[in-house]
């Protein structure tokens, strides 16, 4: 074990770093706690070489913030060590904090949790490690014994009534990453003041108790659970049909994820018997070997590439894809020119809403008092639909379905009808608190089955529905920029947005800038204040056009999962009974490119600006 000396060796190279700027602030607090603190002993050798060897580059990386709790929870690329990594430290304080919160909140010790896991590397080892450090402090705990889809997390969280539970996932990101996602009693993702209050907890960890695993599971204090809680929640997600109709043909990709135990056993439950798996990509692999670029993101329309090849080849009408932990929805469709086309989120969402609605309606059960739920970064035809079948809408959620599932609870699950989200985000009924592949796959099937009983495709029936309530395109655009100088520049990018909003882009008059931090709307140009926002508060900025028969809108936030900045971008036509609808369509979609590359070039400008500053401030 390394000795005072060689820590004080350590300590000075770690300053002399600093003066050189090879390090940041926050990396040489970071390093230092981990240096000297007793809770970090095991790790003291490996960094004691790597600032031996004068890795400050690599170090920085590592320590350059404590990760944080952003909209999915803790997530990020894995490595041995690091208070900036996934790691058995940082996953084992996560846990850690979390059960020590549920005490404060208690006011004793004990209590229930479950645990699930998906299919990336180390999701074994980090799921074993939450759960034995969760019976350390003292809860009982339910552990899946195989992968599992977040949303049978959620729904194991209320089956089971536990008071928290932890899904070790990171989405849709890149096989170097993992991640820690937080529940509590509603089986929703933990929101303030729990988020908070964990991070506070995760904070205060020093040496954090463990219990051996075998012998946890051996004396019950960590139950391993199998296929009773599947039967449970594939029962409950097959209740929620709509309609018999079944003849749709899908081919249906996990993407190397757990969609198999899920969509697919949902829709082989409700009778969907022409639902084909693409074997190239139904291995669970937390490489993601078979996926373009290795990104299993369906949102990208390339990771939907093989099975769209696949269903051409076939005649699939459709392409269902997941991402690893089986909690958003890809959808492609078959035209009738044999072409496979991926639908956005958006355009899913407000079918599948429209959908709902519809049904409900046929079926005598749409109350008044009814309601659907979206964020603010999701397509405005979300709105126009709902509020054409009389329902309420409410649309002012922050980014994350966490703020849905909170929504359910405040105005009451017997009134929930719809929540979606951009990001290929859907739910209905009262079994979970999270976005779930399973019910949207349901909900695509029966409404393709149906529309091809008509002769008619989903690109048919998103047709109808611009005839119906105007045409309304969506894009979603995104800049990497990761680490400490990452952040910085996304800050003074807000910033610039927020002070000096621009007043015209591409010919288009921009008139009012929404600010969800300060939750305040002002007129541009000028810093008028013209209304105020409800609900919570957040890093996120809207800018609209100026009203008439085109609309265009961009918003602008950091990644709460990912090191970036990302753009939501949104074009709306208004029904024009004297235009056809695919020249309206036209019209609107030229604009908006030439207004998307404007909102763009001008960020690139101000990222540029702010780049060089930093460099200029660097400069002796």
């Amino acid at each position: 074990m390394p000795d005072s000396s060689h820590t004080a060796t350590c300590l000075a190279a770690i300053d002399r770093a600093a003066g050189l700027r090879q390090i940041s602030v926050e990396a040489v607090r970071n390093l230092k706690t981990w240096l000297k603190g007793a809770a970090f002993e095991s790790y003291r050798g490996d960094l004691i070489d790597l600032i031996r060897q004068g890795k400050f580059a690599e170090l920085n990386g590592l320590f350059w913030e404590v990760i944080p709790f952003g909209t999915g929870g803790r997530r990020g690329r894995m490595a041995a060590l690091g208070t900036a990594t996934i790691n058995a430290r940082t996953i084992a304080e996560s846990a850690f904090g979390l059960a020590a919160y549920l005490r404060k909140v208690k006011g004793a010790a004990g209590g229930r949790a479950v645990v699930a896991y998906d299919t990336r590397h180390r999701s074994v080892e980090f799921a074993q490690l939450t759960a034995t450090t969760l019976a350390a402090s003292g809860l009982k705990v339910f552990l899946f014994d195989g992968p599992r889809a977040t949303p049978e997390l959620s729904f194991a969280v209320r089956h089971l009534n536990c008071d928290v539970g932890a899904m070790i996932s990171a989405s849709h990101n890149p096989p170097s990453d993992n991640g820690f996602k937080a529940y509590w009693s509603t089986g929703g993702q933990v929101l303030p003041p729990h988020d908070r209050g964990i991070v506070d907890c995760v904070a205060e960890a020093g040496e954090i108790p463990a219990v051996d695993f075998q012998r946890a599971v051996a004396d019950g204090s960590i139950v391993l659970v199998a296929d009773e809680i599947d039967r449970a929640y594939l029962y409950a997600v097959e209740e929620l049909s709509l309609s018999k109709a079944r003849g749709a043909r899908a081919l249906f990709t996990p993407l190397h994820g757990v969609g198999e135990s899920s969509v697919f056993r949902a829709l082989t439950a409700a009778g969907f018997q022409q639902v084909e798996i693409l074997e190239s990509q139904r291995a669970p692999d937390g490489a993601f070997p078979n996926v373009p670029l290795n990104l299993p993101n369906p949102e990208l329309p390339s990771a939907l590439g093989p099975a769209c090849k696949r269903a051409e080849e076939s005649g699939a009408d459709l392409v269902l894809a997941t991402d690893p932990d089986a909690d958003r929805l890809g959808v492609a469709v078959r035209t009738a020119d044999g072409r496979c086309l991926p639908l956005t989120g958006n355009q899913v969402g407000v079918l599948l809403l429209d959908y709902v609605l519809r049904k409900r309606h046929e079926a005598g059960r749409l109350a008044a008092d009814d309601f659907v739920c979206t964020t603010v970064v999701t397509t405005p035809m979300f709105r126009a639909v709902g509020e054409a079948a009389g329902v309420r809408v409410i649309d002012n959620l922050l980014v994350g379905f966490k703020y849905i599932g909170r929504t359910i609870d405040d105005f009451g699950a017997k009134n929930f009808l719809f929540g979606a989200e951009e990001s290929l985000g859907y739910l209905a009924g009262d079994y979970c608190r999270d976005k779930d592949a399973a019910i949207a796959a349901l909900y695509v099937m029966e409404l393709a089955s149906e529309l091809k009983s008509e002769g008619r495709t989903l690109a048919d029936e998103l047709d109808r529905l611009y005839g119906k309530v105007g045409y309304f395109a969506e894009s979603q655009r995104s800049l990497a920029l990761a680490g400490a100088e990452g952040r910085s520049r996304i800050e003074a990018l807000l910033a610039e947005l927020r002070d000096r909003p621009p007043a015209e882009l591409a010919g288009i008059r921009l008139a009012r800038l929404r600010d969800y931090r300060k939750n305040e709307v002002r007129r541009i140009p000028g810093t008028e204040i013209t209304g105020l926002l409800k609900g919570d508060r957040g890093d996120l900025l809207i800018v609209d056009s100026a009203a008439g028969p085109l609309e265009f809108s961009f918003a602008i936030r950091p990644s709460g999962t990912e090191p970036k900045v990302k753009f939501y971008l949104f074009a709306r036509a208004r029904p024009d009974a004297n235009t056809p609808l695919g020249a309206l369509k036209s019209a609107a979609d030229a604009a908006f490119a030439t207004f998307q590359d404007a909102v763009m070039r001008w960020a690139g400008e101000r990222l540029s600006s702010a780049a060089r500053s930093e460099q200029s401030a660097k400069t002796p």
